[in-house]
């Protein structure tokens, strides 16, 4: 008796396994996909702001917040614009310089332009018309940006794919 009991519960054992792992397999147990961040504001009756912000991290380890964001009046879209904004005393943005974007597999760099070149509200933030180079990042690959720093060094902060593809999903909107 006891002896057909076990048996019994190690097939129940093995099918559910075998169910488990098909299950993962196909992708039902994973990870979910990340929803997509962007956010829609309406700030004035014909005015819509739409935003993808992200909290990414530089190569040595500090977190900036990563802002890209597209204005809409009357139906006419103003510049597009990616923020940088880092921890207050950790890295100064050097102005006015561009802030270069390394395109992946080494396929070339783009530049965008600083808009903060006159004054900046602080040292920490930086602001870029992306706009103009929005269309020749490519739809599914990271991104590197490389932000010049006061002190004279270069700052790197890698861009997943996804955001890359929110952003492209924000210019097309």
């Amino acid at each position: 008796m006891w002896c057909r009991i076990r048996r019994i519960l190690s097939v129940l054992l093995l099918v559910g396994s075998v169910l488990l792992a098909i299950a993962w397999g196909l992708g039902y147990l994973g990870t979910p996909p990340a929803a997509a961040a962007i956010r829609q504001t309406e700030e004035a009756p014909g005015q819509m702001l739409y935003q993808s912000r992200h909290s990414l991290r530089d190569r040595a380890g500090h977190s900036w917040q990563v802002v890209l964001f597209k204005r809409v009046k009357s139906g006419a879209v103003d510049e597009v614009t990616l923020r940088l904004v880092g921890f207050p005393g950790l890295s100064a943005i050097a102005h006015p310089q561009p802030l270069e974007i390394e395109l992946p597999g080494g396929k070339g760099k783009l530049e965008a332009k600083d808009l903060f070149a006159e004054k900046a509200p602080a040292e920490n933030v930086g602001q870029y018309g992306i706009g103009e180079v929005l269309d020749q990042l490519p739809a599914n690959g990271s991104l590197l940006l490389s932000v010049p720093i006061a002190s004279g060094e270069i700052l790197t902060l890698p861009v997943p794919p996804s955001v890359v593809l929110e952003w492209k999903t924000i210019a097309s909107h």
